[in-house]
């Protein structure tokens, strides 16, 4: 099962992602988790992406293409994948569909996670992150115990800068224009699904399992 998650940022397609990787076994490639990390160890690649990730701005294509390259021929990515953030831009789209051809890997679909526009300004705007282990909350929907640090480990809790209210405005203009073109573009190659993202996280994955049955059967 090889599969493209495609949404704005806070649809909750990470989300589905996570679950859907446990439960049939495939590999989640998540650029976004792939760049954090660069980023983190100060490599080259996280270095010139981080300027772009903390304006909200899409990475430029050479540095995503090539740790999505890696992803895709390491044996963790043999019982399939799911690919989360990536493509982005149709160019992307083409580049990834040349990946896949040249090692004879089909995609079986792409999922479009839809919610509306304030809602997901809520979703992004309510996160925070422990820059320690890396675990997420949300002040509303998932807070940690006491608001202000990090249940795992007690490191005080931060507010990504790309999760500030500005950026996220930036995020979504850039998804408009340059990533929402991906919807037309599978849509002409007859491999998108639409999937509402409103409601429960149980309840959107209900009905994404349905989407993908067919697909785990194949």
């Amino acid at each position: 099962m090889q599969l493209v998650f495609l949404g704005a940022p806070g649809v909750g397609k990470g989300t589905q992602a996570d679950k859907v990787s446990a439960q049939y076994g495939v590999m989640k490639i998540s650029t976004g988790d792939l760049l954090r990390e660069a980023v983190r160890n100060r490599t080259k690649l996280g270095l010139e992406a981080k300027s772009y990730m903390d304006q909200g701005k899409l990475v430029p294509d050479s540095v995503v293409i090539g740790l999505v390259r890696d992803k895709l021929v390491d044996p963790s990515s043999a019982k399939g994948f799911i690919l989360d953030g990536f493509p982005r831009t149709v160019p992307q789209a083409e580049a990834l569909a040349t990946v896949l051809d040249e090692r004879r890997i089909r995609l079986d679909r792409v999922i479009n996670f839809q919610v509306p526009r304030a809602e997901i300004v809520k979703r992004l705007s309510g996160r925070r992150s422990c820059p320690k282990c890396q675990a997420t909350y949300h002040m509303e929907f998932a807070p940690s115990k006491d608001g202000l640090s990090c249940d795992r480990c007690g490191e005080a809790l931060v507010q990504r800068s790309d999760d500030q209210r500005e950026a996220i405005e930036t995020r979504l203009k850039v998804y408009e224009e340059q990533t929402a073109p991906l919807i037309s573009f599978y849509d002409g190659k007859h491999m998108l699904s639409h999937l509402d993202s409103v409601g429960s996280v149980e309840s959107v994955y209900q009905n994404l399992t349905k989407v993908l049955a067919v697909y785990h059967s194949a």
